[in-house]
């Protein structure tokens, strides 16, 4: 049986702050995790997250893990605070409407831009947080892709390209990181009930959206987060490698 209790684990979150980063944070920070928030811009969403969260010892680390170097100075400084990282999820990501009728300059802005931080960056974050993990006798690390992976995304290629890579990877490192006992899982969610998603929704795109799944609704982010939270407990590390689909079986794949 699986064991969710994380007192006294280190765990870091890229892109913390809102969303589907913040009901992580608050899910682990309550069974006894000390929870490190990356957050890029928003200093007032992370300070306000970080104070709802349980218990006393968390951080916050403001980078743009976009830029080269980021990745590496982000893994080190939580380390000198905490010791060590048991588990790194890499759920920052961004997005941008682009599609194949458009001016070549926003098209390829969007590609570079996209690939960016929702596949390179978050290889580079696998890259250095296994090295830590290795040092310290294993750990896990959870990424977060999309069903638009699956699925295809017309007006969002870049985006549903980069949460594919994401997937290749995330499987990539299960393989190559099992001998050190480290450990690679992904979540899918469809899509999620933030209020930075849904403000750039109309009424109508909301409601074909829910009209997707046959619950009739979205994903809430505390849904994603469970199942983060299941896939990082003990007992379930012959799962590495995983997929796991939180969509509401609006998207099915066998």
């Amino acid at each position: 049986m699986a064991n969710i209790d994380f007192k006294g684990k280190n765990i870091l979150i890229t892109g913390g702050s809102r969303g589907i980063g913040k009901a992580t944070a608050l899910a682990f920070a309550s069974k006894g995790a000390n929870v490190g928030i990356n957050y890029r811009s928003n200093e007032q969403a992370a300070l306000d997250t970080l104070n709802e969260l349980p218990g006393k010892n968390h951080g916050l680390f403001q980078y743009d893990i976009g830029e080269k170097d980021s990745p590496e100075s982000l893994i080190r400084d939580f380390t000198g605070k905490f010791g060590r990282i048991d588990l790194l999820v890499n759920n920052a990501g961004v997005s941008s409407f682009h599609n194949i009728d458009n001016e070549f300059d926003e098209w390829n802005e969007a590609w570079e831009h996209i690939l960016n931080v929702n596949l390179i960056a978050a290889a580079n974050l696998c890259y250095w947080a296994s090295r830590e993990m290795k040092r310290h006798n294993g750990g896990k690390i959870i990424n977060v892709s999309s069903r638009g992976a699956f699925r295809g995304e017309p007006d969002q290629p870049a985006y549903a390209a980069s949460k594919a890579g994401l997937n290749a990877m995330s499987q990539s490192m299960a393989k190559a990181l099992a001998k050190y006992r480290v450990y690679v899982y992904v979540v899918a969610p469809g899509f999620t009930e933030t209020d930075m998603g849904l403000q750039a929704l109309s009424e109508k795109e909301k409601t074909q959206l829910m009209q997707e799944s046959p619950f009739g609704r979205m994903a809430t982010p505390a849904e994603v987060a469970n199942a983060i939270l299941m896939l990082a407990s003990d007992g379930l590390e012959y799962a590495s490698g995983a997929i796991l689909d939180i969509n509401g079986a609006s998207y099915l794949r066998t």
